[in-house]
């Protein structure tokens, strides 16, 4: 009884795909850079706190398993659902490489978490302001986090649009949480 090509053809194959899955500097599995929250739930609506029509406070993020070589990550949020067009919520860059969380209500200074500026919003605002869109549809608002390989050496109060020609090509990874707002 011969054994059909076809056969050793599919078990290279497979075998293939689970040695490039296998990563051996992280322990054999494949580790996800992953952005998570306490107090939002991924595709939920944002609790009234984290909004404009609340106590319009930053909401507490985590992240896990940043690429090695990272030497500072940056945080944006906006909204996609904007009437104008994109709206931007929040500007964060140069969080240190060491840092894996943002609390609950950061101020709306420029500086925070030691190293970290904040930059400005499309309220005109440094820091977090939260959603305060117009009656009607329900608007996504996408909280990205991305792994640099190096900060961005920027000043604060500087707008996303900078800051994102600033880190293209020095982005490691990219993470993003979704949350909604309806009014």
């Amino acid at each position: 009884m011969t054994s059909h090509p076809l056969k050793y053809i599919l078990t290279a194959f497979f075998l293939i795909m689970y040695i490039s899955a296998v990563n051996p500097v992280n322990g054999g599995t494949t580790m996800t850079f992953t952005l998570s929250s306490q107090v939002l739930n991924n595709s939920q609506p944002i609790p009234l706190e984290f909004t404009g029509f609340g106590k319009d406070i930053s909401p507490q993020f985590q992240w896990t398993n940043a690429p090695a070589g990272t030497k500072a990550f940056v945080m944006i949020c906006d909204d996609p659902d904007a009437p104008a067009g994109t709206w931007v919520h929040w500007v964060l860059y140069d969080i240190p490489a060491n840092v894996s969380s943002i609390s609950e209500g950061l101020p709306r200074t420029k500086t925070v978490l030691n190293t970290a500026k904040q930059g400005i919003n499309d309220f005109g605002k440094i820091g977090y302001n939260g959603p305060m869109p117009p009656p009607g549809k329900t608007h996504r608002y996408f909280f990205k986090i991305y792994a640099i390989d190096k900060e961005t050496g920027l000043g604060p109060g500087i707008d996303k649009s900078r800051v994102m020609k600033t880190i293209d090509g020095h982005i490691l990874a990219q993470a993003e949480f979704i949350a909604t707002y309806r009014r």
